[in-house]
C-alpha cells in the first residue's frame, strides 16, 4: 500500500463531473421569488392568467405551471437571464416593486441554482385596480 492510498486523486470532489440545471428549475425558483415581493399581484398577462386558470382546473393538466407563468429564462453553464411579466397592485411604486423583484430573483437564483444572473427584465403588463374581479387567480398576497 502506498503512502497516499487514502488520498483522492484529481483535486476537489466538486470538480469531478458537471451539474446541469434545467431551465424549468430556474424558472420555478424565479417564480417563487417573485411571489415574496409585496406589490406584485400576479404573474403573466391577462390572457395567460385566464388560460392558465382554466388549464389548472382540469385534473392532471398544468400541475406546477402557475409558478412559472410569466417567467422566461435562458440558462447557461454559469449564467442565467430572466424575463418576467407581472401585474402590480394599484397604488404601489412600480419602480420600487421592480427593484425588489430583481433583488429577490437574483438572490434566490444565485443561491439555489449557482448561476450568475446577468439580467432580470421586467414587463409590467397590468395594474390590479381595487374594484376589479380576481379572474380566477390562484394566489393572492395578504395585505
Amino acid at each position: 500500500m502506498t503512502e497516499n492510498a487514502g488520498v483522492r486523486r484529481g483535486g476537489v470532489p466538486g470538480s469531478r463531473g458537471r451539474t446541469t440545471v434545467a431551465d424549468v428549475v430556474v424558472a420555478k425558483i424565479a417564480g417563487m421569488a417573485v411571489r415574496d415581493v409585496p406589490g406584485v399581484y400576479a404573474m403573466g398577462g391577462g390572457f395567460a392568467r385566464s388560460m392558465g386558470s382554466m388549464r389548472e382546473r382540469m385534473p392532471g393538466a398544468g400541475a406546477g405551471r402557475s409558478v412559472t407563468r410569466g417567467v422566461s429564462v435562458e440558462v447557461g453553464e454559469v449564467q442565467a437571464a430572466i424575463d418576467l411579466e407581472i401585474v402590480v397592485d394599484y397604488g404601489v411604486s412600480i419602480t420600487d416593486v421592480a427593484r425588489a423583484v430583481r433583488e429577490s430573483v437574483i438572490s434566490a437564483v444565485e443561491r439555489m441554482a449557482g448561476r450568475e444572473v446577468v439580467e432580470v427584465n421586467i414587463m409590467v403588463s397590468d395594474v390590479k385596480l381595487p374594484d376589479e374581479e380576481d379572474e380566477g387567480q390562484e394566489w393572492r398576497r395578504v395585505q
